[in-house]
């Protein structure tokens, strides 16, 4: 199991920290989730909520855990595709720690994607 640690995050690379504040542990959650959704695999063109890689997201006093997978262990774009989540929960201003944990139980397949990402993948019976 690969668990990416806290990234800094006092440089921004020019992007400005997106507003959390006066969010109740709920709406964190969904603000996570809807940041999540701006995540992409490299290789598929969907979100990774739409793909079904994400398991569960979890908050406490500017904690945000997350439990995903990959479409494949040997995914070498893994590294990548976690980053990207830790980055984009880091520039929530209510977030000051992001852990991503990979893991691969359940193992994912194609019946985890959402009914939109099937039709974006023209994946639906015709």
């Amino acid at each position: 199991m690969l668990q990416i640690a806290r990234m800094d995050c006092s440089t921004d690379n020019g992007q400005a920290r997106r507003e959390a504040t006066g969010k109740n542990q709920d709406g964190m959650e969904e603000l996570i989730w809807a940041e999540l959704r701006q995540c992409f695999d490299p290789e598929i063109p969907l979100n990774i909520v739409d793909l079904g890689l994400v398991y569960s997201v979890s908050v406490h006093d500017g904690q945000a855990n997350v439990r995903m997978t990959l479409t494949s262990p040997g995914c070498h774009l893994g590294g990548q595709i976690a980053g990207n989540v830790q980055e984009r929960l880091l520039a929530l201003d209510a977030i000051q720690e992001a852990n991503v944990e990979l893991v691969w139980d359940p193992p994912w397949h194609q019946s985890m994607i959402s009914p939109d990402g099937r039709k974006t993948l023209g994946l639906e019976a015709v």
